[in-house]
C-alpha cells in the first residue's frame, strides 16, 4: 500500500505536512532535514524541487529556490541524496515541483526514479488536469505515484468534484487566492470556503496550505480538513536555525503542541 493511503487510513485529523526546498540552506541538508521532520512528528514530508520561476510561491520560498540552485542542487543530485532514505524514515514523501525540469529529465525516467528511491506522490502546480489524464496518469499509476491537484476559493464546485474524481491521494486546498507566505491569519471568508468544501463530502482527504504558520492557524484549519501544509514558515525556521535538528524539532512540537506526544 502507498504510504499516503496508509497515513490517511490510520489518521483522519491534524495531519501535518512540512515543505522545504531541496538543497537549502546547504546543499547536503536535504536528508538531515527529512530525518529531523520525521523524528519530530511531521506526518508528510514535501520536498520542493528548486526551479528558477516558482510561480505559485512567494518571496521566502522563491529565495530558497534561488539559493538552492546557486548551491548546485539538481534533480539528479536530489535523487542521489534520496537513495537509501527508506532505511531511515517511513514517513510519506511527496515531491513538489514544476513541469519544466521534470519534462527535461524525462517523465517516465523521473517516475521510475521516484519509485526506486521511495517517493510516494507528486504535486505539480502547473500540470493541467487534462494533460495529466491524457499523457501522464498511466505512467504515474505504473510507478505507484499519487498525483495531488490544487484547489482554491475560486475553484467551482463542478471543478472540485472533477478533481476529486481524478484524485486518489489527497487534495491540496490553497487557503487563499495568493502566493505562498503572502498572508497570515485566517479570515472569516477563508473559513466559509473551508466549510463549503468540507460540506461537499469529497472522497479524498484534504490538506490546507498557504498561510499556515503556527499552532493557532494549524489548529484552526484542521477543524475543516484532515490537516495542513506548512511551507514558508518552516523555510524561515531553516534560514535562521543555529542547530538544524533541535530547531526543527522545537518548531514542529510547537505547531502540534498537545497532540505531539500522542502522535509520536
Amino acid at each position: 500500500m502507498n504510504r499516503i493511503d496508509r497515513l490517511f487510513q490510520e489518521k483522519q485529523e491534524k495531519i501535518l505536512s512540512i515543505y522545504f526546498t531541496a538543497g537549502y540552506p546547504k546543499i547536503d541538508d536535504t536528508l538531515p532535514i527529512m530525518e529531523a521532520i520525521a523524528a519530530a512528528g511531521g506526518d508528510v514530508i514535501e520536498i520542493g524541487i528548486p526551479f528558477s520561476d516558482p510561480i505559485a510561491d512567494g518571496p521566502t520560498i522563491q529565495e530558497s529556490n534561488k539559493l538552492a540552485l546557486e548551491n548546485g542542487m539538481t534533480l539528479k543530485l536530489l535523487f542521489r541524496q534520496l537513495e537509501g532514505m527508506r532505511e531511515k524514515i517511513s514517513t510519506p514523501v511527496v515531491l513538489m515541483g514544476y513541469l519544466n525540469p521534470i519534462i527535461q529529465y524525462g517523465m517516465e525516467a523521473f517516475c521510475s526514479k521516484c519509485q526506486e528511491v521511495g517517493v510516494d506522490g507528486l504535486i505539480l502546480p502547473d500540470l493541467p488536469m487534462q494533460q495529466y489524464l491524457d499523457e501522464f496518469k498511466e505512467v504515474f499509476d505504473q510507478y505507484g505515484l499519487k498525483n495531488t491537484f490544487l484547489i482554491s476559493p475560486q475553484t467551482s464546485e463542478n471543478r472540485i468534484r472533477e478533481i476529486d474524481r481524478h484524485s486518489d491521494g489527497f487534495i491540496y486546498m490553497v487557503s487563499s487566492h495568493s502566493i505562498t507566505g503572502a498572508k497570515s491569519g485566517i479570515s472569516d471568508q477563508q473559513l466559509e470556503y473551508f466549510q463549503r468544501v468540507k460540506d461537499m463530502d469529497l472522497n479524498n482527504p484534504r490538506l490546507i496550505g498557504f498561510g499556515i504558520s503556527d499552532h493557532e492557524s494549524f489548529e484552526k484549519v484542521s477543524g475543516y480538513a484532515h490537516g495542513a501544509i506548512i511551507g514558508s514558515a518552516f523555510i524561515k525556521v531553516l534560514s535562521s536555525a543555529k542547530e538544524l535538528k533541535s530547531d526543527i524539532q522545537t518548531y514542529i512540537q510547537e505547531v502540534k503542541k498537545y497532540n505531539y506526544d500522542h502522535s509520536s
